[in-house]
């Protein structure tokens, strides 16, 4: 099974800061169930425990950083050790789903119901698990069918990712058609969305002076990290029913995005 998943986001994909793949435990033991989700909690772990689920598949590695000792000192030791007592293996999909062809980017424009036209930033080409060419490329360009006003595509964006704001630079007064999308963290790809020609850019991230001098040039809309991602755990069920069909598949039920919007 994890095999499936790396066909489709090959581990190469990942960006060289990144720890995607085998976080905990051995992947040959037989799947009671997968519990997919953003990210390993340790409500997360009671929760494949509760539902018999003996694999938890994340979109953000549980081990971001070298771990120098197993004493419970925070969520991340916790997790392990107890994961590891209850014989639960862990596997995360990162910055390798994010680049890979259809994966994060692409179902973020699929919930908005755009169709992907392009690509922006880096392209890349590795090979998979069986040694074929797996393309992927840092962000998206999506196009709606029709186009639409700028206060209009920010009421679609709420809806869509459930969002109780929207934060964004001066409103367009252009329609807008193609949307530049990179999941997560992409404000590095504002330039490229800009010379992509796109009429938005969407992410879930942006840092205060990226937001300065792109009036009537892009219209920004950033909806949160978590938002951005939510959906991610769709795309393991996806790849998993579809190449591992015997095995159950549970959704997680949990929010874990840290932030509060007060």
């Amino acid at each position: 099974m994890v095999d499936a998943l790396e066909r489709f986001a090959p581990l190469p994909l990942q960006e060289d800061y990144d720890n995607a793949g085998l976080q905990v435990g051995l992947t040959e033991a037989e799947v009671s169930g997968a519990l997919l989700c953003l990210d390993v909690t340790e409500a997360v772990l009671d929760e494949a425990i509760e539902k018999g689920c003996n694999l938890i598949v994340s979109h953000h590695p549980l081990i971001f950083h070298k771990l120098s000792h197993l004493t419970g000192d925070d969520y991340v030791q916790r997790v392990v050790m107890k994961a590891i007592k209850h014989d639960i293996v862990i596997v995360s999909m990162h910055t390798n789903m994010d680049a890979a062809f259809g994966g994060v980017n692409y179902r973020i424009a699929a919930k908005m119901g755009a169709k992907v036209t392009g690509t922006i930033g880096r392209s890349k080409e590795v090979m998979d698990v069986d040694g074929q060419p797996v393309h992927g490329s840092d962000g998206v360009v999506a196009t709606f069918d029709e186009s639409m006003a700028a206060d209009d595509f920010m009421v679609l964006l709420k809806k869509t990712f459930n969002v109780e704001c929207v934060m964004a630079n001066e409103m367009l007064r252009r329609p807008i058609r193609t949307v530049a999308i990179c999941g997560g963290a992409g404000d590095f790809l504002l330039p490229d969305a800009v010379k992509a020609g796109a009429d938005a850019f969407l992410t879930g991230e942006m840092h205060y002076h990226q937001y300065f001098g792109w009036e009537q040039r892009i219209q920004i809309a950033v909806i949160g990290h978590y938002q951005s991602e939510q959906f991610t755990k769709e795309i393991f069920r996806d790849i998993i029913e579809k190449n591992c069909p015997g095995v159950r598949c549970v959704l997680s039920d949990i929010n874990t995005n840290p932030i509060l919007y007060i």
